[in-house]
């Protein structure tokens, strides 16, 4: 829904009704907890296709495994946990002169936060070895950006990703776990029937 009025609204409008839920610095220390749920709500680049993609193959199967309230646990989470830890970075870069002072206004607005933490509590429902090899890319992949261009935004996907990881407890009781190598055999299995 979100992205259909991002697409219909003029840009002076969208850019208006962005920063009004926009987690930044400013909007984090006058009400907190309007912004920190409405700006979960709009996509952030990317398309909503990408969005799209990304859900079905991150939040479904997480959903479906965790339950929604566990599932939900971990979003809010990552996105409240890296929101926090990315604007408080900003804030020090601002204090000691690595960031101009209108940054406290920088527009940070989307669901990212949340998909990363999600990604990375996935990593418990792969079975060894295959686990050890998802979550070395998953971090490799959220840890490239704070090389390749350190900002806040860098920060919070890759302390999102961390946060996701120390879920742990909400998950620990779901033991179950998903193999590829098994998941190829079931398929060929079928296959062999039909």
């Amino acid at each position: 829904m979100t992205s259909v009025v991002m697409r219909n609204l003029p840009p002076e409008v969208l850019a208006r009704v962005l920063g009004d839920r926009s987690t930044n610095l400013h909007h984090l220390a006058e009400d907190p907890v309007r912004v920190l749920i409405s700006s979960a709500f709009w996509l952030a680049g990317g398309g909503w296709i990408t969005y799209f993609i990304s859900f079905n193959i991150f939040h479904v199967p997480a959903e479906r495994w965790l339950g929604t309230l566990r599932w939900l646990g971990v979003v809010v989470i990552a996105h409240v946990g890296a929101t926090y830890i990315s604007e408080g970075a900003l804030y020090w870069a601002i204090r000691h002169g690595h960031a101009p002072a209108s940054a406290v206004d920088t527009l940070d607005i989307g669901v990212s936060y949340g998909l990363a933490g999600v990604i990375a509590v996935l990593t418990y429902r792969i079975a060894p070895p295959w686990r050890y090899l998802y979550v070395t890319a998953v971090l490799a992949f959220f840890a490239v950006p704070l090389f390749v261009d350190l900002n806040f935004t860098a920060i919070g996907h890759f302390t999102a990703a961390l946060l996701g990881l120390g879920c742990y407890p909400l998950v620990r009781s779901h033991r179950s776990t998903w193999s590829p190598v098994e998941a190829v055999r079931r398929v060929r299995r079928r296959r062999a029937v039909s």
